[in-house]
């Protein structure tokens, strides 16, 4: 592996988690998909048509079976056994560009936008996995999304890493691939900068990295704006 790119991808993660305000504002209860209201769902109908009511409950009613089968098997793979799920879970969504899907060059939605609206691209797709994970429980460190360079997508790529212990070598949760895989075996990712709730890296020249606030991504802000927003309804 590149040593940039093991730098990026093996980067540590502080515990620090932005969002937990917005996870515990309904009802007291951790989760993104809990907070889906009939209000929210009302939203989205009149935007995306009917079907949307059942995308978003099908999404709520993923991650309650999803976590039950958890607590009842709770030897059977552990955290590694949800990330399978999960990524099938969004990967069957039609991949749609922004341009056609917006309007507009880049945008990233909330996970109930892209299941709404039935579509999305690559940022959708790990932005929706990384939030359905946290719920599920899986440990904001273990947990970053990288931006990437690959010859498989036209432009910047975004992926969801998911890293067995700190240090280690994550898994690669992409909607281009119907498989997870650990990094080494994606040749064709070469990271820009990852992130989660906490911290941002980029990659640099010569080896180098440099840390900055997520806060500093201006399309993570405003998916965390749009978050907060969506509790209102």
């Amino acid at each position: 592996m590149h040593p940039e790119r093991a730098l990026i991808l093996r980067a540590p993660v502080l515990f620090c988690a932005v969002l937990t305000g917005l996870a515990f504002a309904v009802g007291g209860e951790l989760g993104f998909s809990r907070s889906v209201t009939p209000g929210l769902s009302d939203y989205y109908a009149r935007l995306f048509g009917q079907d949307a009511r059942g995308r978003l409950r099908g999404w709520k009613d993923f991650v309650r079976s999803t976590a039950s089968r958890a607590a009842q098997a709770p030897g059977s793979g552990g955290e590694v056994g949800l990330l399978d799920p999960a990524n099938g879970f969004f990967n069957r969504l039609p991949s749609i560009t922004d341009l056609v899907h917006w309007g507009v060059e880049d945008y990233w939605a909330t996970p109930s936008e892209f299941l709404a609206s039935n579509g999305g691209d690559c940022e959708d797709y790990a932005i929706a996995k990384y939030f359905t994970l946290k719920e599920l429980g899986v440990p904001l460190s273990r947990l970053r999304m990288v931006y990437a360079q690959t010859w498989r997508a036209d432009g910047a790529h975004m992926v969801l890493a998911y890293y067995p212990s700190l240090g280690a070598e994550p898994l690669i949760l992409d909607n281009l691939e119907g498989s997870i895989r650990p990094a080494s075996e994606r040749p064709d990712l070469i990271p820009v900068y990852a992130f989660n709730d906490d911290d941002l890296t980029f990659s640099q020249k010569g080896g180098l990295a440099v840390r900055f606030d997520a806060q500093s991504i201006r399309k993570w802000r405003g998916v965390l704006d749009k978050l907060a927003r969506e509790l209102t309804y």
